[in-house]
């Protein structure tokens, strides 16, 4: 019977136990779910959230994109600008390089030594039109990327669009509102904005001319660069033209003075050495040459050779040197001129011929290019001071001429010696044109960059400008809307028993009673209100 009431016991307490266990188990599970639902809760929240940061960030990269189109239409039209510059100096470039032709066509003779000169400078041209073709190559990729811009600034309107049609019956209520509360408090607001307004305005035209004034600074600086290089160029075209009408007067008057001279040589060649000289020493001069800039005459050489003395060193652009040797013989072309037998004068030609190719040898041996100090193409010019003892040599020895520019020796005569130095004059303006255009291109790019800081300094004005009118609507709403707001308190001092000696504004008291919640207006609203408009 004992044993019984124990198993009895015994199963009470088991099935006991396993109510209790059955009891918790419910409870945990309870709990579980509700945190689970929680979580869900939280996960939604988030999601909210995230949507919400999201929609700002599209809006604001809509205002980058925005700035960015502005900035690549500043970018073509300066591109523009600049491809039309280049085309005006190529073609100015063009008309110099044919006036150049037409003077070196006056002379056949000089032909051979000036298709170097001219040479050089139809390549500089091609590498202008090459410029100006790489310009425009840019200014179309530009224009692709300004394409890509607009389609991508389209497919964010239209995205924003289809975000924001939940928000269209908040931002019809905030319309309808807008105006009337603007109003209302505006009589309210008045007395700040006169104190605040004030200075505002003297901070904002202090910041505004910090930032204009450097600006119009280097506008100016700019434009006088330009009127001054235009100024320069068209002094420059008057200039050569006048050179080039007195060319040929001076060109016959030094042959006029050589044929007199060459009357009272009788052998001398000290004598003739020195009026050679002296031939040379008047073109270089009337080539509008610097003596000591552009040129040096009679400099000293030593080198492992001996001593070598040209008569002159003309320098030209990239630190190249053109040497000049004025010592040619004319004893036996005086004796041609003055002999009035047949038979000797046509000996005394063939000795000239002869003299003029012995000095050619002569200036090939000396390899003046291999000098320390010279870096001079293999050229060296031989100054023949009378044009028609130069003449006379090549029709007594026809192959003269193409002897000489196999051995690099370029005879000149004060014709197309004087051509030549003129192109060389001609060759340094255009150096120096260069240099004005790169330093040009130089003040164009800081003056970008001086915009480029301008604008984002006015960006940053409206940033300032949007926060102040953030902070505007939050202080309208603080004054009667929303629970608790100032009117509505100030409404309920009356009903505990403050004395009151002037009634609030009826409608503002009424509205504010409603306590309706007054939500500031984004500048997503403002873009998508401009939109529909």
């Amino acid at each position: 019977m004992n044993l019984t009431y124990v198993i009895f016991g015994l199963v009470l307490v088991i099935a006991c136990a396993i109510s209790y266990w059955l009891a918790n188990r419910t409870q945990a599970q309870l709990k579980l779910e509700l945190e689970l639902a929680n979580a869900e809760l939280a996960n939604q929240t988030e999601f909210a959230k995230g949507y919400q940061q999201k929609l700002e960030q599209a809006q604001e990269e809509n205002g980058d994109l925005e700035v960015r189109c502005a900035q690549l239409g500043s970018e073509m039209q300066a591109l523009r600008v600049s491809e039309h510059s280049y085309r005006k100096q190529l073609t100015e470039k063009e008309h110099l390089l044919r006036q150049a032709t037409q003077a070196l066509g006056q002379s056949q003779v000089a032909e051979s030594s000036a298709s170097a000169s001219l040479k050089a400078k139809h390549e500089q041209l091609l590498a202008q039109s090459e410029r100006a073709l790489a310009l425009n190559s840019e200014l179309k990729e530009l224009n692709e990327k300004y394409s890509i811009a607009s389609g991508k600034i389209a497919e964010l309107h239209t995205e924003m669009d289809t975000k924001e049609v939940h928000f269209k019956a908040q931002i019809e209520l905030l319309k309808e509102n807008k105006q009337e509360l603007s109003k209302e408090f505006e009589r309210l607001a008045n007395e700040i904005l006169e104190r605040k307004g004030k200075a505002f305005k003297e901070l904002n035209t202090e910041s505004m001319s910090s930032i204009l004034n450097p600006i119009h600074q280097e506008l100016r600086g700019f434009k006088n660069k330009v009127e001054d290089i235009h100024s320069k160029e068209s002094e420059q075209r008057v200039q050569l033209r006048t050179e080039l009408q007195n060319l040929q007067k001076l060109n016959r008057e030094i042959t006029d003075q050589a044929d007199k001279l060459t009357t009272a040589l009788k052998g001398e060649k000290k004598v003739q050495g020195n009026w050679g000289e002296l031939m040379l020493e008047n073109v270089l001069d009337n080539s509008g040459l610097r003596l000591g800039t552009d040129y040096k005459r009679e400099v000293s050489i030593d080198s492992e050779e001996g001593r070598f003395r040209p008569d002159a060193i003309v320098y030209l652009p990239q630190k190249k040197h053109l040497v000049i040797d004025a010592k040619t013989s004319l004893n036996a072309y005086t004796r041609y001129v003055n002999s009035e037998d047949v038979a000797e004068r046509e000996i005394a030609l063939r000795e000239h011929a002869s003299a003029v190719r012995d000095r050619i040898n002569e200036l090939s041996a000396k390899e003046y290019s291999k000098l320390p100090g010279i870096n001079s193409p293999e050229v060296v010019v031989m100054f023949i001071p009378i044009e028609s003892a130069y003449v006379e040599a090549l029709k007594a020895d026809p192959n003269l001429f193409q002897s000489a520019l196999e051995k690099n020796i370029l005879v000149a005569t004060p014709t197309t010696l004087l051509t030549s130095l003129n192109i060389v004059r001609q060759l340094w303006r255009f150096e120096e044109q260069n240099k004005h255009t790169a330093e040009l291109a130089n003040r164009a790019e800081k003056f970008y960059t001086k915009l480029n800081t301008f604008l984002n300094s006015m960006e940053g004005v409206g940033k300032q400008l949007d926060k102040a009118k953030e902070t505007y609507d939050r202080a309208l709403g603080q004054l009667h809307t929303g629970k608790g707001n100032l009117i509505k308190q100030a409404s309920e001092f009356k009903e505990l028993g403050v004395a009151v000696t002037r009634e609030l504004p009826s409608e503002l008291v009424e509205k504010a009673n409603l306590e309706l919640e007054y939500h500031t207006p984004s500048p997503d609203f403002t873009v998508i209100e401009h939109n529909q408009g």
